[in-house]
């Protein structure tokens, strides 16, 4: 029994790193897939920009 009360700090600490890690991993990812996100709509829309642009006629420069 004295094993185990001797054990049980080291338990602990490892149980609170695993879930610290796990927690970074997480938000690492979230942040991953949000920055995803975003690239992708900017280049949705920059897309869209250039198509609406190429239908518009634009005036010669004047020299």
């Amino acid at each position: 029994m004295e094993v185990f009360a001797a054990l049980i700090p080291s338990i602990g600490v490892g149980l609170l790193f695993y879930f610290a890690i796990r927690a970074i991993l997480r938000a690492d990812r979230n942040e991953r897939a949000a920055l995803a996100r975003m690239d992708r709509e900017a280049a949705a829309a920059a897309a869209a920009a250039e198509r609406k642009d190429a239908g518009v006629q634009k005036d010669p420069p004047n020299d």
